[in-house]
């Protein structure tokens, strides 16, 4: 199979740093959400999306919002396409990487990268004994379903191609619990937040999905890998970001471009012996 783009150095030879026209690889990266759309995971999946293709991948971007999605594919060039699909409908999800398929021909890399906050904020971060079955639910087809269903879809043409490296997103969240004390005078957007255990739940079910994968095609070489995040600062208020810093050893949040590069190791033969872990970037949170 075509190996994934190696990570570049600055001291590269220009005819050695891997570019737009020297892509070797087809990296899927969905972003799909239903209900509202998550501001972190787009401002996030945006980061993520611009680091592999500046080392060489030629993306195929996939989101619930059909405008938004083309535009950032307008905006990455590179050969960049953009795909609308709902990545908890499995016919959505199906249709969706037969079209990438036939746009790209071989997919070597599943960033498996989508979250929801359901349709109602008010519904999502409702107080666990007050919390709605349907929110739960809408979270899971999401949050959970949509790995699956991405994964399931992704992995047969990883096979016939050779093999390939699959990326799925969890949360600290999905490793620690959250510490409640943090959220006291927080918001964002305007509204005082939390950690819905729905959220929790559905990232710990991530990782539990990631190391079956990995077992399950290890042989075909296919590797499956989880990145899990810390907090990442993306418009949280002041108080929120300063009680969150306290907790972190490097003491700060992280910022978007910080994940970038555990991305493109996972995607790139950099890691090509590395499977079933779950590489944990949150400033050293949960090693108190």
């Amino acid at each position: 199979m075509p190996r994934p783009a190696r990570h570049g150095r600055a001291d590269d030879p220009p005819h050695d740093r891997p570019d737009a026209r020297r892509a070797r690889h087809r990296a899927i990266r969905p972003r799909g959400q239903g209900g509202r759309p998550h501001r972190r995971g787009r401002l996030l999946g945006r980061h993520l999306a611009r680091g592999l293709a500046d080392h060489g991948a030629t993306l195929a971007l996939c989101d619930v919002d059909a405008d938004g999605v083309r535009g950032l594919a307008a905006e990455l060039g590179r050969g960049a396409t953009a795909h609308a699909c709902d990545v908890g409908d499995p016919a959505s999800v199906t249709a969706t990487v037969a079209a990438i398929v036939a746009a790209h021909g071989r997919i070597d890399v599943l960033l498996n990268n989508a979250a929801t906050k359901t349709a109602s904020l008010d519904a999502f971060f409702a107080p666990f004994e007050e919390y709605a079955p349907e929110t739960w639910r809408e979270v899971m087809r999401v949050n959970v379903d949509g790995m699956f269903l991405m994964a399931r879809a992704v992995g047969p043409v990883m096979r016939r191609g050779g093999g390939g490296s699959i990326v799925q997103t969890a949360s600290i969240y999905g490793v620690v619990a959250p510490d409640q004390r943090i959220y006291e005078g927080s918001s964002y957007g305007g509204r005082p937040i939390n950690t819905p255990a729905s959220y929790a739940a559905s990232k710990a079910a991530v990782i539990g999905l990631t190391r079956y994968l990995a077992t399950y095609w290890g042989a075909d070489g296919i590797r499956v890998n989880t990145l899990t995040p810390g907090g990442v600062a993306t418009g949280q208020n002041d108080e929120f970001q300063r009680r969150y810093s306290a907790r972190v050893p490097l003491g700060r949040m992280a910022a978007p471009d910080d994940l970038v590069g555990a991305v493109v190791y996972l995607a790139s033969d950099a890691s090509r012996y590395v499977t079933g872990h779950n590489l944990v970037v949150d400033g050293g949170l949960s090693t108190w």
